[in-house]
């Protein structure tokens, strides 16, 4: 599941590495302008290209969850900076017992080249707010490279529409006391353009989902 928005140029770099026993791989394009649709047809004729005219990485990774078709999902990003060959490691953790597999920069085997001090800080405040307020032992909030069983997405589902998206389902993981798992990633610098992740106001928003989905009414449960 790979959420884009003008990332032609990194399509190119990531989409031939992906593994050749992924059994669909489906965009979620927010109305690119550079050629983004065309060049992923080019690359992989058979590749799943949804549309989504509402703007925010949460709306396209809501809009994908429900449309995939296997049982199992793994999110990443377009730019380049998440290795496709750990897919592996999200597969393999489910396949062995886990419910929801998040990929961690901050564990034994893992790294960044691509975070600031500033970010690295920022993560680690928000990490230790989510612990405090929900409980866990996640080592990496604010990072993308999930991968979950389809069958726990009306678990994680929300209404969320930025960069918030990731916090959010990690909240609902845990509310929903599915078993979760973190997997060492590296995480290297985006390779062509500039991230659309904004610090200062998107670790506000992010912030301000950790409080306010503490309080939400109407958790979802296993088995309901």
């Amino acid at each position: 599941m790979i959420p884009t928005l003008n990332e032609a140029k990194n399509l190119s770099w990531l989409l031939p590495r992906l593994p050749s026993w992924i059994f669909e791989v489906v965009i979620v394009d927010g109305c690119s302008t550079d050629g983004t649709v065309e060049v992923a047809r080019a690359l992989m004729p058979d590749i799943r290209i949804l549309i989504e005219k509402r703007r925010g990485k949460g709306v396209a990774l809501m809009a994908g969850f429900e449309a995939a078709r296997g049982d199992i999902i793994v999110m990443l990003d377009a730019d380049g900076s998440m290795d496709p060959e750990e897919i592996i490691l999200f597969v393999a953790a489910l396949m062995s017992g886990a419910d929801f597999v998040k990929g961690s920069r901050f564990i034994q085997g893992a790294g960044t080249d691509d975070m600031t001090p500033i970010r690295k800080l920022g993560n680690w405040a928000l990490t230790m707010a989510f612990r405090v307020m929900y409980g866990g032992t996640f080592s990496d909030l604010c990072y993308g490279y999930i991968g979950f069983w389809k069958k726990c997405v009306p678990m994680l589902r929300s209404n969320c529409i930025g960069f918030e998206v990731e916090t959010i389902m990690n909240i609902k993981a845990r509310q929903n006391r599915l078993k979760i798992v973190e997997v060492a990633s590296f995480e290297s610098d985006r390779i062509h353009g500039e991230s659309n992740l904004r610090a200062l106001p998107d670790g506000w928003r992010i912030l301000s989902a950790i409080f306010k989905e503490r309080f939400a009414p109407n958790v979802l449960v296993p088995g309901e």
